[in-house]
């Protein structure tokens, strides 16, 4: 007899389906649209801020990314002690109070530590947000409402770097930080509003060292869960080699690096269907089984696209077979981060803001770890990077076969 596909959900209160996942996605967007929509404003900062060293403008996005990191690890065990509202609500609230700052500043080092701090307010709506969908839905369902809230974030890469060159056009690069106070604030006023606690005061765990030492603990003594944060960084791994290699392809082999952020926001649309899509199959078809096939698919093309540039392709035909990789890879990444993410939390319901935060943590520096040395054995070719993904893929489909072994859920 086949086991009916979970589609609980943990508490009814608050708002509706698609209220809540439209709230989901504008919080998970915080990390994207504060990253992209700076990136067209880095050289006129460099200028105003930094002449002599311009620079140092680009520590605008590292020092953000540092600060999200840091706070990554505090925001989930402190949401299990004291609840997902507080934590993302005083996130939000530090996110706007430092783009204030970082807009009225005068000096790189002042704009610097404005953007640490802006990081770490960040750091609340990545990871409790995911915490609070999993303390409302679970299983298949959860897979449902992030690989929807992923369709949504997706987009934004998409459009936030002209949304921050048009406020540099109207105004300048200061306009662009009131555009997260308003982002914030808007945020922050619709989850205070509108969305209640999700996590009950007797599932809350107290914060002391013992406590979060055993959730960590439990956390990586969890093999099912270790399996698919593996998973999940050799998935980002390629993500982020292809998203630092690409320009340089782009640009170097294929002479396109003024048409480069029409093909880049092409890419992120397409990898926004494939979660539309996966939110429509993953009831039916179950979390492993659909990014199992989405990893044999991806490992089936770069074994085909590799064989077809070793012989040489002709120009434009080169480009053309390029980006319809490009493609495949990135709609197949779409299939599988929301169903992981999934997979990887089933078994930490109790414990799920410090298990969101520590398979976070985990995945994020391993896939950086992943992307470094592929991403630097760049030679003027495409291949390295296609190589990287066939190795990231046929050892993500060995660990999903491990899983299957051992995960008993319906997943």
């Amino acid at each position: 007899m086949t086991a009916r596909p979970d589609t609980s959900e943990v508490t009814r209160a608050g708002p509706g389906f698609k209220e809540f996942v439209a709230l989901m996605a504008l919080l998970f967007s915080t990390i994207a649209f504060s990253i992209d929509a700076m990136l067209p404003a880095l050289p006129r900062i460099g200028a105003d801020l930094a002449p002599e060293a311009p620079a140092q403008a680009q520590l605008v996005v590292t020092v953000f990314v540092l600060g999200m990191g840091l706070g990554t690890l505090l925001c989930g065990p402190v949401s299990d002690a004291v609840g997902r509202k507080p934590v993302m609500l005083w996130g939000m609230a530090l996110f706007v109070a430092a783009a204030i700052v970082a807009a009225q500043a005068q000096s790189i080092d002042t704009l610097l530590a404005a953007r640490f701090v802006q990081g770490l307010g960040a750091a609340g709506p990545r990871v409790v947000a995911l915490a609070m969908v999993r303390d409302r839905y679970q299983g298949r369902r959860m897979a449902q409402v992030v690989s929807i809230v992923m369709t949504l974030f997706i987009l934004v890469p998409a459009i936030a770097p002209s949304i921050g060159a048009g406020l540099i056009w109207v105004w300048d690069w200061r306009a662009v930080f009131y555009a997260f106070v308003a982002f914030g604030a808007v945020a922050a006023l619709w989850l205070g509003l509108r969305q209640p606690e999700t996590l009950t005061p007797e599932a809350r765990r107290p914060l002391r060292p013992g406590t979060l030492a055993r959730a960590v603990a439990e956390v990586l003594g969890n093999r099912v869960v270790l399996v698919y944060t593996a998973v999940l960084a050799l998935a980002f791994g390629s993500m982020f080699t292809w998203l630092s290699s690409a320009p340089l392809i782009f640009d170097e082999v294929f002479d396109r690096a003024s048409s480069f952020p029409f093909w880049f926001a092409g890419l992120a649309l397409i990898a926004g269907t494939s979660n539309i899509l996966n939110a429509r199959l993953v009831m039916r078809l179950g979390m492993r089984r659909l990014a199992t096939t989405a990893f044999a698919a991806q490992f089936g093309a770069s074994v085909v696209v590799i064989a077809v540039f070793r012989l040489g392709l002709p120009a434009p035909w080169d480009f053309a077979v390029f980006f319809a990789y490009l493609c495949a890879v990135f709609f197949s990444l779409g299939l599988t981060f929301g169903n992981l993410n999934a997979l990887a939390l089933q078994p930490l319901g109790h414990i799920a803001g410090t298990g969101a935060a520590v398979i976070g943590s985990l995945h994020t520096v391993l896939a950086v770890g992943v992307a470094v040395p592929i991403s630097l054995a760049y030679d003027g070719s495409p291949l390295p990077a296609m190589l990287g993904t066939l190795t990231c893929v046929g050892l993500s489909l060995g660990l999903m076969l491990v899983a299957r072994r051992i995960d008993t859920s319906d997943g």
